[in-house]
């Protein structure tokens, strides 16, 4: 899958903004937890809660589609009275939101979008992928907990779980700018708002204003994503999600203790995972009007350069030496160093 090469979205710039982005972490921050109640009893609970708040909350669903460039501004939600009759160009919750499902911990979780715009740009982001966006977060009731500024970029696999599902369901902006006094420039950003039960959020742990088993409200803008590989070893930290659970801590090929996206030796068999695998050159002259290569299912661009508009790029692609349908990087009777150059 090709990737971004933005400077912007570097590596510091990530662990810094990280660290910044305190009400999305999956963690408690001091905030002391209570006995944990079931799960799946839990799910139960809060699915009925954001059903009802559903059948009793609207949108300003045609201020929205009249507006050419709506924000997450724009999009105001309000509760139907008693007796109110829904104002005309509004829409209820109910009738918009989408109904996803996911399971987590082995329990089977529901959670709900309501996608305002799919996005003009041509890629989407994986789960555990870089991510620049514009967000805001509240409680059901309104409460503002978080937001950012224009844009942040956030790291999909260090948010609540609930992110990893939902933004890769959107596309980035067609267009983006990030202008020198810190604003934004862009059209046609992926669009919505998501509504997570509290086990796709904080769950028991709470977090600095969200008490234990809340439900959360998140309404983002997506401007651009990349690729992310944590331990930078070649392989997509996407692709090191061995069983496909959207959980990157559970896979550890070589049972070190140390998960797949973050050991640079998968299987322990002593040659780095980046030497298990071919590494390839691609040079385009757009002089002459040639195009970039299209990358196989298990090719992955490493980096890239353009001078006078010839573009140089590298990539690197698994080997599966012996045909047994695992890479070579997963496969510790495999310890051929095919990276001649490293």
């Amino acid at each position: 899958m090709k990737q971004l090469g933005i400077n912007i979205l570097s590596l510091s710039l990530i662990l810094l903004l990280i660290v910044g982005f305190s009400s999305c972490k999956n963690d408690d921050d001091g905030v002391d937890s209570i006995p944990e109640r079931d799960r799946t009893e839990q799910q139960i609970e809060d699915r009925d809660s954001l059903l009802s708040y559903f059948n009793t909350y609207y949108y300003n669903s045609q201020e929205i589609m009249d507006n050419v460039a709506p924000t997450i501004d724009d999009v105001v939600i309000t509760e139907l009275t008693s007796g109110e009759t829904l104002p005309d160009g509004h829409t209820m919750l109910i009738d918009a939101v989408e109904t996803h499902n996911t399971v987590l911990l082995d329990v089977d979780y529901e959670y709900y979008i309501l996608r305002l715009n799919q996005g003009g740009g041509d890629e989407n982001p994986n789960f555990p992928d870089r991510v620049r966006l514009n967000y805001q977060g509240t409680l059901l009731d309104g409460t503002l907990f978080d937001s950012s500024v224009n844009s942040v970029v956030l790291d999909l696999s260090a948010l609540v779980p609930g992110w990893s599902r939902v933004i890769p369901q959107f596309n980035v902006a067609a267009d983006f700018l990030l202008n020198q006094d810190g604003t934004v420039s862009f059209s046609d950003a992926g669009f919505g708002v998501m509504f997570l039960p509290s086990g796709l959020g904080y769950y028991s742990g709470g977090a600095a204003n969200i008490t234990p088993y809340t439900n959360l409200l998140f309404k983002f803008e997506i401007f651009q994503t990349e690729v992310n590989d944590h331990d930078n070893d070649g392989i997509p930290s996407y692709r090191e999600d061995v069983d496909d659970n959207i959980d990157l801590g559970n896979d550890d090929t070589d049972e070190n203790g140390l998960a797949n996206f973050v050991d640079v030796d998968d299987d322990g068999d002593g040659v780095l995972t980046i030497d298990e695998l071919e590494h390839l050159e691609y040079i385009v002259d757009t002089n002459m009007g040639e195009e970039e290569p299209v990358l196989g299912p298990d090719e992955f661009e490493r980096s890239r350069t353009e001078v006078d508009g010839i573009i140089t790029i590298n990539t690197v692609r698994i080997v599966d030496s012996n045909g047994d349908d695992l890479g070579d990087y997963l496969d510790d009777t495999i310890t051929t160093v095919n990276n001649d150059d490293e």
